[in-house]
Protein backbone atom coordinates (compact mmCIF):
# COMPACT_ATOMS: atom_id res chain seq x y z
CA UNK A 1 0.00 0.00 0.00
CA UNK A 2 9.66 2.24 -2.83
CA UNK A 3 7.16 4.39 -1.23
CA UNK A 4 6.16 3.47 2.21
CA UNK A 5 4.06 0.35 2.58
CA UNK A 6 0.48 0.88 3.58
CA UNK A 7 -0.59 0.21 7.07
CA UNK A 8 -3.01 -2.63 7.81
CA UNK A 9 -6.73 -2.84 7.85
CA UNK A 10 -7.98 -3.30 11.32
CA UNK A 11 -11.57 -2.72 12.17
CA UNK A 12 -11.84 -0.75 15.29
CA UNK A 13 -8.22 -0.28 15.74
CA UNK A 14 -5.85 2.07 14.05
CA UNK A 15 -6.03 0.12 10.89
CA UNK A 16 -4.26 -1.12 8.09
CA UNK A 17 -3.36 -0.54 4.72
CA UNK A 18 -5.91 1.44 3.67
CA UNK A 19 -4.15 -1.69 2.67
CA UNK A 20 -5.81 -0.83 7.35
CA UNK A 21 -9.46 -0.32 7.91
CA UNK A 22 -10.68 -1.46 4.15
CA UNK A 23 -13.13 -1.97 -0.88
CA UNK A 24 -14.79 -2.03 -4.68
CA UNK A 25 -14.96 -3.31 -8.28
CA UNK A 26 -14.69 -2.30 -11.88
CA UNK A 27 -14.79 -4.15 -15.10
CA UNK A 28 -13.05 -2.83 -18.15
CA UNK A 29 -15.69 -0.19 -18.65
CA UNK A 30 -16.16 0.44 -14.93
CA UNK A 31 -19.71 -0.78 -14.96
CA UNK A 32 -21.58 -1.27 -11.71
CA UNK A 33 -21.40 -4.51 -9.80
CA UNK A 34 -24.32 -6.82 -9.55
CA UNK A 35 -26.29 -6.71 -6.33
CA UNK A 36 -24.32 -8.01 -3.37
CA UNK A 37 -24.98 -11.40 -2.02
CA UNK A 38 -23.47 -12.44 1.27
CA UNK A 39 -24.90 -13.88 4.41
CA UNK A 40 -28.61 -14.55 4.13
CA UNK A 41 -30.82 -11.63 4.94
CA UNK A 42 -31.67 -13.58 8.06
CA UNK A 43 -28.15 -14.59 9.03
CA UNK A 44 -27.36 -17.16 11.67
CA UNK A 45 -24.07 -17.79 13.34
CA UNK A 46 -24.63 -21.47 13.89
CA UNK A 47 -25.04 -21.03 17.64
CA UNK A 48 -28.69 -20.10 17.77
CA UNK A 49 -28.15 -16.35 17.72
CA UNK A 50 -29.44 -14.50 14.69
CA UNK A 51 -29.39 -11.12 13.03
CA UNK A 52 -30.88 -9.56 9.93
CA UNK A 53 -29.07 -7.61 7.25
CA UNK A 54 -30.86 -4.56 5.91
CA UNK A 55 -30.16 -2.75 2.66
CA UNK A 56 -30.44 0.64 4.33
CA UNK A 57 -32.22 2.73 6.95
CA UNK A 58 -35.49 4.64 6.43
CA UNK A 59 -35.23 7.79 4.36
CA UNK A 60 -35.44 11.05 6.32
CA UNK A 61 -38.59 13.16 6.23
CA UNK A 62 -36.88 16.52 6.55
CA UNK A 63 -33.68 18.46 7.05
CA UNK A 64 -32.03 18.88 10.43
CA UNK A 65 -29.86 21.59 11.95
CA UNK A 66 -27.24 19.28 13.40
CA UNK A 67 -26.58 15.75 14.58
CA UNK A 68 -23.80 14.17 16.65
CA UNK A 69 -21.89 11.02 15.71
CA UNK A 70 -19.75 8.87 17.99
CA UNK A 71 -16.35 7.64 16.78
CA UNK A 72 -13.97 5.43 18.74
CA UNK A 73 -10.81 7.46 18.16
CA UNK A 74 -9.60 10.85 17.02
CA UNK A 75 -7.82 10.91 13.65
CA UNK A 76 -4.17 11.99 13.91
CA UNK A 77 -4.63 13.71 10.54
CA UNK A 78 -7.25 14.11 7.83
CA UNK A 79 -4.72 14.26 5.02
CA UNK A 80 -6.33 11.96 2.46
CA UNK A 81 -2.99 10.28 1.67
CA UNK A 82 -2.97 8.92 5.24
CA UNK A 83 -6.66 7.96 5.41
CA UNK A 84 -6.14 4.29 6.20
CA UNK A 85 -8.27 3.76 9.30
CA UNK A 86 -11.91 3.89 10.33
CA UNK A 87 -11.90 7.26 12.14
CA UNK A 88 -10.16 9.10 9.29
CA UNK A 89 -12.31 7.66 6.52
CA UNK A 90 -15.58 7.91 8.45
CA UNK A 91 -15.07 11.67 8.61
CA UNK A 92 -13.11 12.29 5.41
CA UNK A 93 -15.63 10.53 3.15
CA UNK A 94 -18.01 13.46 3.73
CA UNK A 95 -15.45 16.17 2.96
CA UNK A 96 -13.18 14.81 0.23
CA UNK A 97 -14.30 13.00 -2.91
CA UNK A 98 -12.61 10.66 -5.35
CA UNK A 99 -12.59 10.16 -9.10
CA UNK A 100 -15.01 7.24 -8.69
CA UNK A 101 -17.53 6.56 -5.93
CA UNK A 102 -18.52 3.49 -3.91
CA UNK A 103 -22.30 3.28 -3.51
CA UNK A 104 -24.20 2.08 -0.42
CA UNK A 105 -24.91 -1.09 -2.43
CA UNK A 106 -21.13 -1.66 -2.72
CA UNK A 107 -21.10 -1.00 -6.45
CA UNK A 108 -19.02 1.50 -8.37
CA UNK A 109 -20.27 4.66 -10.06
CA UNK A 110 -18.77 7.90 -11.41
CA UNK A 111 -17.56 10.42 -8.86
CA UNK A 112 -15.57 13.52 -9.72
CA UNK A 113 -14.90 11.79 -13.02
CA UNK A 114 -18.16 11.62 -14.95
CA UNK A 115 -16.63 9.00 -17.23
CA UNK A 116 -13.78 6.48 -17.01
CA UNK A 117 -12.60 4.63 -20.09
CA UNK A 118 -10.02 1.94 -20.76
CA UNK A 119 -8.90 2.29 -24.41
CA UNK A 120 -6.14 -0.29 -23.95
CA UNK A 121 -4.99 -2.55 -21.08
CA UNK A 122 -2.48 -0.06 -19.69
CA UNK A 123 -4.45 3.18 -20.10
CA UNK A 124 -7.24 4.69 -18.02
CA UNK A 125 -8.77 7.99 -19.11
CA UNK A 126 -10.81 10.05 -16.63
CA UNK A 127 -13.09 12.78 -18.00
CA UNK A 128 -13.92 15.20 -15.19
CA UNK A 129 -17.14 16.92 -14.24
CA UNK A 130 -17.45 20.58 -15.17
CA UNK A 131 -17.94 23.32 -12.61
CA UNK A 132 -17.01 21.34 -9.50
CA UNK A 133 -16.06 23.82 -6.78
CA UNK A 134 -13.47 23.32 -4.08
CA UNK A 135 -14.13 24.45 -0.54
CA UNK A 136 -11.39 27.07 -0.93
CA UNK A 137 -13.29 28.75 -3.78
CA UNK A 138 -11.47 27.36 -6.80
CA UNK A 139 -12.86 25.18 -9.58
CA UNK A 140 -11.54 21.68 -10.21
CA UNK A 141 -9.27 21.16 -13.21
CA UNK A 142 -7.12 18.35 -14.56
CA UNK A 143 -4.11 20.00 -12.92
CA UNK A 144 -5.66 19.41 -9.49
CA UNK A 145 -6.17 15.73 -10.27
CA UNK A 146 -2.59 15.24 -11.45
CA UNK A 147 -1.35 17.01 -8.31
CA UNK A 148 -3.61 15.05 -5.95
CA UNK A 149 -2.71 11.62 -7.32
CA UNK A 150 0.93 12.66 -7.39
CA UNK A 151 0.89 13.23 -3.64
CA UNK A 152 0.07 9.52 -3.21
CA UNK A 153 3.34 8.53 -4.88
CA UNK A 154 5.59 11.10 -3.22
CA UNK A 155 7.91 9.29 -0.76
CA UNK A 156 7.96 12.42 1.41
CA UNK A 157 4.29 11.87 2.24
CA UNK A 158 4.68 8.22 3.32
CA UNK A 159 1.27 7.73 1.75
CA UNK A 160 -0.75 4.79 3.06
CA UNK A 161 -2.05 4.17 -0.46
CA UNK A 162 1.31 4.15 -2.25
CA UNK A 163 1.11 0.41 -2.94
CA UNK A 164 -1.96 0.98 -5.09
CA UNK A 165 0.13 3.17 -7.40
CA UNK A 166 3.03 0.78 -7.81
CA UNK A 167 2.03 -0.05 -11.40
CA UNK A 168 1.46 3.58 -12.40
CA UNK A 169 3.96 4.84 -14.98
CA UNK A 170 2.50 8.34 -15.34
CA UNK A 171 -0.48 10.58 -14.56
CA UNK A 172 -0.89 13.25 -17.24
CA UNK A 173 -3.23 16.08 -18.09
CA UNK A 174 -4.60 15.34 -21.55
CA UNK A 175 -7.20 18.09 -21.62
CA UNK A 176 -8.56 20.87 -19.38
CA UNK A 177 -10.91 18.31 -17.82
CA UNK A 178 -9.19 15.07 -18.73
CA UNK A 179 -6.49 13.02 -17.00
CA UNK A 180 -4.82 9.94 -18.44
CA UNK A 181 -3.18 7.31 -16.23
CA UNK A 182 -0.66 5.06 -17.93
CA UNK A 183 0.15 1.78 -16.21
CA UNK A 184 3.35 -0.25 -16.41
CA UNK A 185 1.23 -3.35 -16.92
CA UNK A 186 -2.49 -4.19 -16.78
CA UNK A 187 -3.84 -3.72 -13.26
CA UNK A 188 -7.45 -4.68 -12.53
CA UNK A 189 -7.22 -3.30 -9.01
CA UNK A 190 -6.02 0.25 -9.73
CA UNK A 191 -9.28 1.54 -11.29
CA UNK A 192 -11.25 0.08 -8.42
CA UNK A 193 -9.17 1.95 -5.85
CA UNK A 194 -9.98 5.24 -7.54
CA UNK A 195 -13.21 5.11 -5.49
CA UNK A 196 -11.29 5.02 -2.20
CA UNK A 197 -9.14 7.67 -0.54
CA UNK A 198 -6.48 6.70 -3.09
CA UNK A 199 -8.50 8.59 -5.72
CA UNK A 200 -9.26 11.76 -3.72
CA UNK A 201 -8.94 15.10 -5.53
CA UNK A 202 -8.07 18.25 -3.58
CA UNK A 203 -7.22 21.78 -4.67
CA UNK A 204 -3.58 22.13 -5.61
CA UNK A 205 -3.66 25.75 -4.48
CA UNK A 206 -5.27 24.91 -1.14
CA UNK A 207 -3.03 21.98 -0.28
CA UNK A 208 0.12 23.89 -1.24
CA UNK A 209 -0.90 26.89 0.84
CA UNK A 210 -1.49 24.71 3.91
CA UNK A 211 1.97 23.14 3.64
CA UNK A 212 2.90 20.92 6.56
CA UNK A 213 -0.32 21.80 8.38
CA UNK A 214 -2.51 20.20 5.74
CA UNK A 215 -4.88 17.72 7.35
CA UNK A 216 -4.33 18.90 10.92
CA UNK A 217 -5.67 22.46 10.88
CA UNK A 218 -7.55 24.78 8.56
CA UNK A 219 -9.47 23.39 5.61
CA UNK A 220 -8.96 20.38 3.39
CA UNK A 221 -9.66 22.16 0.08
CA UNK A 222 -11.80 19.29 -1.19
CA UNK A 223 -15.17 19.13 -3.00
CA UNK A 224 -17.54 17.17 -0.74
CA UNK A 225 -20.97 18.06 0.69
CA UNK A 226 -19.35 19.21 3.96
CA UNK A 227 -16.39 21.41 4.82
CA UNK A 228 -14.09 20.95 7.77
CA UNK A 229 -15.20 23.17 10.67
CA UNK A 230 -13.97 23.57 14.23
CA UNK A 231 -11.66 20.84 15.52
CA UNK A 232 -11.40 20.74 19.30
CA UNK A 233 -8.52 18.35 19.72
CA UNK A 234 -9.27 15.42 22.01
CA UNK A 235 -12.98 16.20 22.08
CA UNK A 236 -14.94 16.95 18.92
CA UNK A 237 -14.67 17.78 15.24
CA UNK A 238 -17.35 19.61 13.27
CA UNK A 239 -18.36 19.53 9.62
CA UNK A 240 -20.43 22.30 8.06
CA UNK A 241 -22.69 21.96 5.04
CA UNK A 242 -21.09 23.23 1.81
CA UNK A 243 -23.72 25.16 -0.08
CA UNK A 244 -21.58 25.25 -3.21
CA UNK A 245 -21.61 21.46 -3.54
CA UNK A 246 -22.05 20.13 -7.09
CA UNK A 247 -24.20 17.18 -6.00
CA UNK A 248 -27.26 16.70 -3.80
CA UNK A 249 -27.35 19.17 -0.91
CA UNK A 250 -26.72 17.67 2.55
CA UNK A 251 -29.78 17.43 4.77
CA UNK A 252 -27.92 18.44 7.93
CA UNK A 253 -26.41 21.87 8.46
CA UNK A 254 -23.70 20.50 10.74
CA UNK A 255 -22.26 17.17 11.89
CA UNK A 256 -20.43 16.94 15.21
CA UNK A 257 -18.12 13.96 15.73
CA UNK A 258 -17.43 13.06 19.36
CA UNK A 259 -14.25 11.12 20.14
CA UNK A 260 -15.17 8.45 22.68
CA UNK A 261 -12.40 5.90 23.07
CA UNK A 262 -13.98 3.90 25.89
CA UNK A 263 -16.59 1.39 24.57
CA UNK A 264 -18.83 1.88 27.61
CA UNK A 265 -18.70 5.65 27.29
CA UNK A 266 -19.58 5.36 23.60
CA UNK A 267 -22.54 3.13 24.35
CA UNK A 268 -23.77 5.39 27.15
CA UNK A 269 -23.53 8.40 24.85
CA UNK A 270 -25.78 6.65 22.33
CA UNK A 271 -28.25 5.67 25.03
CA UNK A 272 -28.38 9.12 26.61
CA UNK A 273 -28.65 11.09 23.38
CA UNK A 274 -25.24 12.70 23.81
CA UNK A 275 -24.55 11.08 20.44
CA UNK A 276 -27.30 10.52 17.88
CA UNK A 277 -25.62 7.63 16.14
CA UNK A 278 -22.47 5.76 15.28
CA UNK A 279 -20.79 2.97 13.36
CA UNK A 280 -18.47 0.31 14.83
CA UNK A 281 -20.77 -0.34 17.77
CA UNK A 282 -19.10 -2.30 20.61
CA UNK A 283 -20.26 -5.89 20.16
CA UNK A 284 -20.92 -6.22 23.88
CA UNK A 285 -23.50 -3.41 23.54
CA UNK A 286 -25.59 -4.86 20.72
CA UNK A 287 -28.22 -6.20 23.10
CA UNK A 288 -28.50 -3.04 25.20
CA UNK A 289 -28.89 -0.81 22.18
CA UNK A 290 -31.29 -3.12 20.39
CA UNK A 291 -33.60 -3.28 23.41
CA UNK A 292 -33.16 0.31 24.58
CA UNK A 293 -36.16 1.85 22.85
CA UNK A 294 -34.16 5.02 22.14
CA UNK A 295 -33.21 4.08 18.59
CA UNK A 296 -32.56 1.27 16.15
CA UNK A 297 -29.52 -0.96 15.64
CA UNK A 298 -29.11 -1.98 12.00
CA UNK A 299 -26.77 -4.49 10.38
CA UNK A 300 -25.56 -4.36 6.80
CA UNK A 301 -22.95 -5.85 4.49
CA UNK A 302 -19.50 -5.40 5.95
CA UNK A 303 -16.97 -7.15 3.67
CA UNK A 304 -15.18 -7.91 6.94
CA UNK A 305 -13.79 -11.20 8.20
CA UNK A 306 -12.37 -12.06 11.61
CA UNK A 307 -9.27 -14.21 11.36
CA UNK A 308 -6.24 -15.47 13.21
CA UNK A 309 -3.16 -14.00 11.60
CA UNK A 310 -0.20 -16.38 11.64
CA UNK A 311 2.96 -14.41 12.44
CA UNK A 312 5.53 -17.16 12.97
CA UNK A 313 6.05 -20.22 10.78
CA UNK A 314 9.44 -21.05 12.22
CA UNK A 315 7.84 -22.83 15.18
CA UNK A 316 5.00 -25.33 15.50
CA UNK A 317 2.75 -23.38 13.14
CA UNK A 318 5.24 -23.94 10.34
CA UNK A 319 3.61 -27.35 9.93
CA UNK A 320 0.32 -26.91 8.09
CA UNK A 321 -1.15 -29.80 10.08
CA UNK A 322 -0.89 -27.74 13.28
CA UNK A 323 -2.65 -24.82 11.60
CA UNK A 324 -5.35 -27.17 10.35
CA UNK A 325 -5.71 -28.72 13.80
CA UNK A 326 -6.26 -25.32 15.43
CA UNK A 327 -8.85 -24.49 12.80
CA UNK A 328 -10.69 -27.78 13.42
CA UNK A 329 -10.67 -27.35 17.21
CA UNK A 330 -11.75 -23.70 17.27
CA UNK A 331 -15.25 -23.03 18.62
CA UNK A 332 -16.32 -20.55 15.96
CA UNK A 333 -19.98 -20.59 16.91
CA UNK A 334 -19.19 -19.86 20.55
CA UNK A 335 -16.94 -16.98 19.52
CA UNK A 336 -19.56 -15.46 17.24
CA UNK A 337 -22.16 -15.66 19.98
CA UNK A 338 -19.96 -14.14 22.69
CA UNK A 339 -17.32 -12.15 20.83
CA UNK A 340 -19.52 -10.69 18.08
CA UNK A 341 -22.72 -10.40 20.08
CA UNK A 342 -24.39 -13.05 17.93
CA UNK A 343 -24.11 -10.85 14.83
CA UNK A 344 -21.88 -12.80 12.52
CA UNK A 345 -21.57 -15.93 10.42
CA UNK A 346 -19.03 -18.67 11.03
CA UNK A 347 -16.82 -19.28 8.03
CA UNK A 348 -13.83 -21.21 6.76
CA UNK A 349 -13.33 -18.62 4.01
CA UNK A 350 -10.91 -15.72 4.28
CA UNK A 351 -13.14 -13.72 1.94
CA UNK A 352 -16.76 -12.76 2.46
CA UNK A 353 -19.39 -14.05 0.06
CA UNK A 354 -20.30 -10.45 -0.75
CA UNK A 355 -16.80 -9.90 -2.14
CA UNK A 356 -17.79 -12.32 -4.93
CA UNK A 357 -20.71 -10.16 -6.08
CA UNK A 358 -21.68 -11.02 -9.62
CA UNK A 359 -19.75 -14.29 -9.73
CA UNK A 360 -21.36 -17.06 -11.75
CA UNK A 361 -22.77 -20.05 -9.83
CA UNK A 362 -19.91 -22.13 -11.23
CA UNK A 363 -17.25 -19.73 -9.94
CA UNK A 364 -18.97 -19.36 -6.58
CA UNK A 365 -19.05 -23.13 -6.21
CA UNK A 366 -15.37 -23.31 -7.10
CA UNK A 367 -14.55 -20.71 -4.47
CA UNK A 368 -16.70 -22.03 -1.63
CA UNK A 369 -17.73 -25.60 -2.45
CA UNK A 370 -14.55 -27.34 -1.34
CA UNK A 371 -13.75 -25.29 1.75
CA UNK A 372 -13.09 -27.12 5.04
CA UNK A 373 -16.08 -27.52 7.38
CA UNK A 374 -16.64 -24.98 10.15
CA UNK A 375 -17.94 -27.61 12.54
CA UNK A 376 -15.51 -28.58 15.30
CA UNK A 377 -13.72 -31.92 15.02
CA UNK A 378 -11.50 -32.21 18.08
CA UNK A 379 -10.61 -35.86 17.50
CA UNK A 380 -9.38 -35.19 13.98
CA UNK A 381 -7.46 -32.19 15.29
CA UNK A 382 -5.74 -34.35 17.95
CA UNK A 383 -4.66 -36.82 15.28
CA UNK A 384 -3.15 -34.02 13.19
CA UNK A 385 -1.18 -32.80 16.22
CA UNK A 386 0.09 -36.32 16.80
CA UNK A 387 1.06 -36.75 13.14
CA UNK A 388 2.97 -33.45 13.30
CA UNK A 389 4.69 -34.48 16.53
CA UNK A 390 3.52 -31.23 18.09
CA UNK A 391 2.11 -32.51 21.42
CA UNK A 392 3.10 -30.13 24.20
CA UNK A 393 4.45 -27.47 21.83
CA UNK A 394 3.95 -23.89 23.00
CA UNK A 395 2.19 -21.14 21.04
CA UNK A 396 1.75 -17.50 22.05
CA UNK A 397 -1.32 -15.58 20.93
CA UNK A 398 -1.62 -11.82 21.41
CA UNK A 399 -4.68 -10.47 23.19
CA UNK A 400 -5.85 -6.99 24.16
CA UNK A 401 -8.64 -5.18 25.96
CA UNK A 402 -9.26 -3.23 22.75
CA UNK A 403 -12.54 -5.12 22.34
CA UNK A 404 -14.11 -8.44 23.13
CA UNK A 405 -13.80 -9.50 19.50
CA UNK A 406 -10.04 -9.59 20.18
CA UNK A 407 -9.90 -10.82 23.76
CA UNK A 408 -12.50 -13.57 23.41
CA UNK A 409 -11.02 -14.90 20.19
CA UNK A 410 -7.62 -15.17 21.86
CA UNK A 411 -9.25 -17.04 24.74
CA UNK A 412 -11.01 -19.36 22.27
CA UNK A 413 -7.64 -20.20 20.70
CA UNK A 414 -6.20 -21.01 24.11
CA UNK A 415 -9.14 -23.30 24.88
CA UNK A 416 -8.87 -25.06 21.51
CA UNK A 417 -5.13 -25.57 21.94
CA UNK A 418 -5.47 -27.11 25.36
CA UNK A 419 -8.02 -29.64 24.05
CA UNK A 420 -5.72 -30.94 21.34
CA UNK A 421 -2.42 -31.05 23.22
CA UNK A 422 -0.91 -27.63 22.61
CA UNK A 423 0.22 -25.19 25.29
CA UNK A 424 -1.19 -21.78 24.30
CA UNK A 425 -0.05 -18.73 26.22
CA UNK A 426 -1.81 -15.36 26.04
CA UNK A 427 0.28 -12.22 25.76
CA UNK A 428 -1.59 -9.04 26.62
CA UNK A 429 -0.89 -6.04 24.39
CA UNK A 430 -1.99 -2.53 25.36
CA UNK A 431 -4.78 -1.17 23.13
CA UNK A 432 -2.65 1.73 21.90
CA UNK A 433 0.09 -0.72 20.90
CA UNK A 434 -2.10 -3.29 19.20
CA UNK A 435 -1.77 -1.62 15.79
CA UNK A 436 1.99 -2.09 15.93
CA UNK A 437 1.37 -5.81 15.39
CA UNK A 438 0.24 -4.92 11.88
CA UNK A 439 2.99 -2.47 11.08
CA UNK A 440 6.12 -3.45 13.02
CA UNK A 441 7.81 -6.87 12.73
CA UNK A 442 9.63 -6.24 16.02
CA UNK A 443 6.30 -5.88 17.79
CA UNK A 444 5.40 -9.37 16.60
CA UNK A 445 8.52 -10.99 18.03
CA UNK A 446 7.63 -13.77 20.44
CA UNK A 447 4.06 -13.94 19.09
CA UNK A 448 2.83 -16.81 16.92
CA UNK A 449 -0.62 -15.51 15.99
CA UNK A 450 -3.10 -12.74 16.80
CA UNK A 451 -6.72 -11.77 15.99
CA UNK A 452 -7.00 -9.91 12.68
CA UNK A 453 -10.22 -8.29 11.54
CA UNK A 454 -9.83 -7.37 7.89
CA UNK A 455 -12.17 -5.37 5.68
CA UNK A 456 -12.04 -5.09 1.93
CA UNK A 457 -11.73 -1.62 0.45
CA UNK A 458 -12.98 -2.86 -2.89
CA UNK A 459 -15.59 -5.47 -3.72
CA UNK A 460 -13.04 -7.91 -5.05
CA UNK A 461 -11.69 -11.02 -3.27
CA UNK A 462 -8.18 -10.18 -4.46
CA UNK A 463 -8.11 -7.24 -2.06
CA UNK A 464 -7.60 -9.76 0.75
CA UNK A 465 -6.06 -12.69 -1.08
CA UNK A 466 -3.15 -10.63 -2.39
CA UNK A 467 -1.89 -10.34 1.20
CA UNK A 468 -0.30 -13.79 1.03
CA UNK A 469 1.90 -13.25 -1.98
CA UNK A 470 5.62 -13.26 -1.25
CA UNK A 471 6.69 -9.99 0.37
CA UNK A 472 3.18 -8.57 0.77
CA UNK A 473 2.77 -5.99 3.50
CA UNK A 474 0.33 -8.04 5.60
CA UNK A 475 2.11 -11.33 5.00
CA UNK A 476 3.15 -11.38 8.64
CA UNK A 477 4.77 -14.82 8.65
CA UNK A 478 6.69 -14.52 5.39
CA UNK A 479 4.57 -17.21 3.72
CA UNK A 480 5.81 -17.88 0.19
CA UNK A 481 4.55 -20.05 -2.64
CA UNK A 482 5.55 -19.47 -6.27
CA UNK A 483 2.30 -20.88 -7.66
CA UNK A 484 0.30 -18.57 -5.41
CA UNK A 485 2.37 -15.55 -6.50
CA UNK A 486 1.79 -16.43 -10.15
CA UNK A 487 -1.97 -16.60 -9.61
CA UNK A 488 -1.96 -13.21 -7.86
CA UNK A 489 -0.16 -11.66 -10.83
CA UNK A 490 -2.55 -13.34 -13.23
CA UNK A 491 -5.64 -12.07 -11.38
CA UNK A 492 -4.20 -8.58 -11.06
CA UNK A 493 -3.63 -8.39 -14.79
CA UNK A 494 -7.09 -9.67 -15.77
CA UNK A 495 -9.81 -7.05 -16.35
CA UNK A 496 -12.50 -9.49 -17.40
CA UNK A 497 -14.37 -10.04 -14.18
CA UNK A 498 -15.48 -13.61 -14.73
CA UNK A 499 -12.01 -14.77 -15.76
CA UNK A 500 -10.45 -12.89 -12.83
CA UNK A 501 -12.82 -14.47 -10.33
CA UNK A 502 -11.99 -17.91 -11.69
CA UNK A 503 -8.33 -17.29 -10.92
CA UNK A 504 -9.24 -15.89 -7.53
CA UNK A 505 -11.23 -19.04 -6.73
CA UNK A 506 -7.95 -20.97 -7.12
CA UNK A 507 -6.29 -18.53 -4.72
CA UNK A 508 -9.17 -19.02 -2.28
CA UNK A 509 -8.79 -22.80 -2.33
CA UNK A 510 -5.03 -22.56 -1.87
CA UNK A 511 -5.42 -20.23 1.11
CA UNK A 512 -8.00 -22.58 2.64
CA UNK A 513 -5.60 -25.52 2.36
CA UNK A 514 -2.46 -23.75 3.58
CA UNK A 515 -4.04 -21.37 6.13
CA UNK A 516 -1.61 -18.44 6.13
CA UNK A 517 -4.43 -16.97 8.24
CA UNK A 518 -7.15 -19.03 9.93
CA UNK A 519 -10.63 -17.70 9.05
CA UNK A 520 -13.20 -17.52 11.82
CA UNK A 521 -16.27 -15.43 10.97
CA UNK A 522 -17.88 -12.86 8.71
CA UNK A 523 -18.76 -9.69 10.57
CA UNK A 524 -21.49 -7.33 9.32
CA UNK A 525 -21.45 -3.56 9.62
CA UNK A 526 -23.40 -2.22 12.61
CA UNK A 527 -24.93 1.27 12.76
CA UNK A 528 -27.11 2.82 15.47
CA UNK A 529 -29.40 5.83 15.04
CA UNK A 530 -31.63 7.29 17.70
CA UNK A 531 -35.17 8.46 17.02
CA UNK A 532 -34.10 11.95 15.92
CA UNK A 533 -32.27 10.91 12.77
CA UNK A 534 -32.34 8.43 9.92
CA UNK A 535 -30.79 7.86 6.50
CA UNK A 536 -27.37 6.33 7.31
CA UNK A 537 -26.14 3.57 4.98
CA UNK A 538 -25.95 0.19 6.65
CA UNK A 539 -23.00 -1.10 4.62
CA UNK A 540 -19.28 -0.51 4.91
CA UNK A 541 -19.61 1.91 1.97
CA UNK A 542 -19.57 4.70 4.55
CA UNK A 543 -15.78 4.47 4.45
CA UNK A 544 -15.71 6.11 1.00
CA UNK A 545 -19.24 7.40 0.43
CA UNK A 546 -20.59 10.78 1.72
CA UNK A 547 -22.95 9.00 4.09
CA UNK A 548 -23.63 11.96 6.41
CA UNK A 549 -25.17 13.97 3.57
CA UNK A 550 -28.16 11.63 3.50
CA UNK A 551 -28.95 11.81 7.23
CA UNK A 552 -31.87 13.98 8.20
CA UNK A 553 -34.80 14.24 10.58
CA UNK A 554 -37.28 11.46 11.22
CA UNK A 555 -39.86 14.15 12.00
CA UNK A 556 -40.60 16.61 9.19
CA UNK A 557 -41.44 19.16 11.85
CA UNK A 558 -37.79 19.19 12.90
CA UNK A 559 -36.70 20.84 9.65
CA UNK A 560 -35.03 24.22 10.25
Amino acid sequence: MSTAPPPPRVPRRRRPPRTALAALTVAAALTALAACSGPPRDGTDGSGASFALSAGTPRPKGDIDTFTWAVYAEPPTLDYTMAFDYPQNTILSNVCESLMRWTPGLTLEPGLAEKASNPDPTTWVYDLRRGVRFHDGGTMTADDVVFSLGRQTDPKNAAAWAQNFQNVASVRKTGPLQVTVTLKKPDSQFPQYMATAAGVVASRKGVTAAGGDYGTSGGLACTGPFTLGAWHKGQTLELNRFDGYWGTRAKAGKVVFRFLTDPSARTNALLSGEADGGYLIPTESYGRLKDSGVGTLHFGEGLSTVNLGITNMNGALGDVRVRQALSLALDRSGFVKAGLGGAGTVTSSLTTRAAWAGASPEVREAAFGALPPTKRDVERAKKLIEEAGAQGRTLTVATSSIGQDVSLLATAVQAAGSEIGLNVNLKSVAPNAFTALFTDPEAREGIDLFPVTYYNSVTDPLDLLTNFRTGAYLNFSGYSDKRYDTLVEQATGTYDKDRRLRVESELQRHAAEQLPWIPVAEWPTAVFQNKRITGAPTTIAYMYHPWAAGIGATDPGAAP
